[in-house]
C-alpha cells in the first residue's frame, strides 16, 4: 500500500514550490526536511522577473510584492572609480521587474503558502536510503533528536536535498564538473554610505598585470542601508577543503571553524568600498565555496531532482534559485497528471527533455561570467537583461509541445521573436492587458485571468461567426483534458457574441492580439507552467484535440 503520492526531500524554495504546487490539484505529499528550523542566512537574494511570474500564477504574488525590495540596478567601480551603470529596465510589457528577497523569507512565504493548502513541514526528518520499482519507491527516513526511523512507501520522490544530495546519490547520477579555487566570506550588515538605494554594487582592484585581486559584492536587501556583501575569505578565515564525500565543495561552510566578524567586513570595505563608510548591525555571516557541476539525467523512473540536487554553479546574475524554483514549477503539473492516471507515455520524460538543456546554459553562462564578466557575452545589452531574468528561456523543439510553424524555424537562442509575429510552441506565453469582461468595468491582464489554474485554452475571434463552434471547442477540449483545463474567449473590441457560453473577454486595446500574433478562428493553449503548448491552430482543426490526447493520455481509472 501507497503511503504518499510524492515524498519530497528538502524544503527549501525548491522543494516548497513543488508541494505547494501538488497539494493545490489535490495531490497527497510529504516534505521532509534535516534542519530543526529555516535557516536565517540570506543565501539566495535576487529574484528575476520570471519567478516573479511563477509567484504569481501560485497565488502568492501580493504578499511577495509586500516583502521585497526593487533591484533597480548595479554599479560597478574599479579601483575606485565608477565603470558603469547598468539599470535593469525591461520592456514594458513584462508585468514585474528585478527583486531582492533574502531566502529565509521567500522560504516563509512559500511554507505559509503550502500551509493554506493543506501541507506541512516535517522537520528534524531526513531521507537516508531509497529504492524503487515499476510500482512505487520505498524511502526510509529518520529523525532527530533520537534517531528513529519510519519506512514510507510513496509513488514518486523528488530529491529537492541540495548540492550533497542523498537522492542524486542513491540514483548514481554523475554530476560533472569542477571547484572554483576561490574561497569566499558572506556578511548581512548595514552600511551608511550615499549611494543610491536599490543599486547592488560591484568593485574591484585589478592589479597592474591586469588581473583582479581583489572583490567587494553589494546586493541591496529589505532596510535601510542593509546589504549581503560577499568578499574573498582572508587567509585566517580559510577553510579550504569542505568537501562531501562525493567531492562536491558548494555551499555555506556551517560553523565549523571561524566565523567572519564585522572586522574582516570593515577591513575590505576599507579597500574596495567607493566611499568611506561604516558596517554595523552583522546579523549573521559564514565562509562558502563555489563549485559548477551538473547531473546527467533529472531523474530515473520514479524518482526526480530538482534545483541544486541537479545543477550548482557560480551566483553570477542570481540564477539559481530561480532555475531551481523552475524546475519544480515544470515538474509538479506532470508529476500531478501522473498520480491522477492521466499523463501521456512521454510527460514525465519531458522534465529531463525540458530542463536539463536549461541546467546545462546556465551552469556555462554563469561560470563564464564568473571568469570573464558580464561583458563576456556578445550579444546586445537589451537581449542580455531580458535572458539574465529569464524570459528568453523556452522549450521550442520540446517532445510534449506542437510544432512551429514558418515564421517560428530559427531556435529560441536567436532571442525574442520578431515584432508582430507572436511566440511559437515552446514560447513563454507573454502577459497582455486591456482585457474586459462584460460584467467588469476596468480591464483585467491575461496574467490574471491564468491564476492558480492548470491548462487553459484561449479562443481567439475578430468575427463574430467564428466563435459559433467555439463552445463546442472548449467542451470537447475541457474533457480531453480531464477536468485539468479551463478555455476563454478573446474577442476583438468590435465582435458580438451574445449566445456564446464559454467566458469571454474583448481584446479592448488589442494587446492579444499584437502580443500573440493572432488571427480570427485560431486557438492558443497555454500549459500550467505558462509555456505555449500550442500556437495558432485552428479552432476547428483536429491539432488541439490530438495534442491533449498526446499530452494527458486517456483516463485509466488507476494512479500511476
Amino acid at each position: 500500500m501507497v503511503d504518499v503520492d510524492v515524498l519530497i526531500a528538502g524544503a527549501g524554495p525548491v522543494g516548497l514550490t513543488a508541494a505547494a504546487e501538488l497539494c493545490r490539484r489535490g495531490i497527497s505529499c510529504r516534505v521532509v526536511d534535516r534542519l530543526p528550523e529555516r535557516l536565517p542566512y540570506a543565501r539566495a537574494v535576487g529574484v528575476q522577473p520570471r519567478t516573479l511570474e511563477i509567484w504569481d500564477r501560485m497565488g502568492m504574488i501580493r504578499e511577495v510584492l509586500e516583502t521585497a525590495v526593487p533591484m533597480k540596478g548595479q554599479l560597478l567601480f574599479v579601483n575606485g572609480e565608477e565603470r558603469a551603470r547598468i539599470d535593469l529596465e525591461l520592456p514594458p510589457e513584462v508585468p514585474y521587474g528585478f527583486a531582492a528577497l533574502p531566502q529565509y523569507e521567500t522560504e516563509r512565504l512559500l511554507e505559509e503558502l503550502l500551509r493554506r493548502r493543506g501541507g506541512s513541514v516535517e522537520r528534524r526528518t531526513e531521507l537516508r536510503s531509497f529504492e524503487q520499482d515499476l510500482g512505487e519507491v520505498r524511502a526510509v527516513l529518520s529523525t532527530s533528536p533520537g534517531g528513529s526511523r519510519e519506512e514510507v512507501t510513496a509513488r514518486y520522490l523528488l530529491g529537492c536535498d541540495g548540492a550533497h544530495s542523498v537522492v542524486r546519490k542513491g540514483l548514481g547520477l554523475s554530476f560533472e564538473g569542477g571547484a572554483l579555487p576561490e574561497e569566499y566570506m558572506l556578511g548581512d550588515v548595514e552600511v551608511d554610505w550615499d549611494l543610491p538605494g536599490g543599486y547592488g554594487v560591484r568593485s574591484t582592484h585589478v592589479a597592474e598585470n591586469g588581473r583582479t585581486d581583489d572583490l567587494l559584492v553589494c546586493i541591496p536587501l529589505p532596510g535601510d542601508g542593509r546589504y549581503r556583501m560577499s568578499m574573498r575569505t582572508p587567509p585566517e578565515l580559510s577553510r579550504v577543503g569542505g568537501a562531501d564525500a562525493g567531492g562536491v565543495a558548494h555551499g555555506l561552510s556551517g560553523e565549523q571553524g571561524p566565523l567572519p566578524g564585522i572586522e574582516h567586513i570593515q577591513a575590505v570595505l576599507d579597500r574596495l568600498s567607493p566611499r568611506p563608510t561604516t558596517a554595523t548591525s552583522l546579523r549573521w555571516s559564514s565562509v562558502f565555496r563555489i563549485s559548477h557541476r551538473i547531473v546527467d539525467r533529472y531523474g530515473a523512473g520514479r524518482v526526480f531532482v530538482a534545483g541544486d540536487a541537479a545543477h550548482i554553479h557560480p551566483p553570477t546574475g542570481a540564477q539559481g534559485m530561480n532555475t531551481g524554483v523552475q524546475d519544480a514549477f515544470n515538474l509538479a503539473w506532470k508529476l500531478a497528471a501522473a498520480v491522477r492516471g492521466h499523463a501521456g507515455p512521454g510527460l514525465l520524460a519531458s522534465y529531463d527533455a525540458e530542463r536539463r538543456p536549461v541546467g546545462e546554459e546556465v551552469v556555462a553562462r554563469t561560470l563564464r561570467h564568473a571568469r570573464a564578466g558580464l561583458g563576456a557575452e556578445a550579444e546586445d545589452p537589451a537581449t542580455m537583461l531580458l535572458r539574465e531574468a529569464q524570459l528568453l528561456l523556452g522549450y521550442r523543439g520540446s517532445p510534449i509541445v506542437g510544432p512551429a510553424g514558418p515564421a517560428h524555424d530559427g531556435p529560441p537562442e536567436d532571442g525574442p521573436p520578431p515584432a508582430h509575429e507572436g511566440p511559437a510552441p515552446g514560447d513563454r506565453a507573454p502577459d497582455c492587458g486591456g482585457l474586459r469582461f462584460a460584467l467588469g468595468t476596468f480591464p483585467v491582464r491575461l496574467f490574471t485571468l491564468l491564476r492558480e489554474r492548470d491548462h487553459t485554452l484561449l479562443l481567439y475571434a475578430d468575427h463574430e461567426d467564428q466563435t459559433a463552434v467555439f463552445d463546442e471547442v472548449a467542451a470537447a477540449a475541457r474533457n480531453a483534458g480531464h477536468g485539468m483545463l479551463n478555455a476563454c474567449a478573446v474577442l476583438d473590441s468590435g465582435v458580438r457574441a451574445p449566445a456564446l457560453r464559454t467566458p469571454a473577454a474583448h481584446d479592448g486595446l488589442g494587446e492579444f492580439c499584437r502580443a500573440y500574433g493572432a488571427r480570427g478562428g485560431e486557438a492558443f493553449l497555454v500549459r500550467p507552467d505558462g509555456y505555449l503548448g500550442l500556437c495558432g491552430v485552428p479552432v476547428d482543426g483536429p491539432e488541439l484535440l490530438a495534442h491533449l490526447a498526446m499530452l494527458l493520455g486517456t483516463w485509466s481509472g488507476a494512479r500511476q
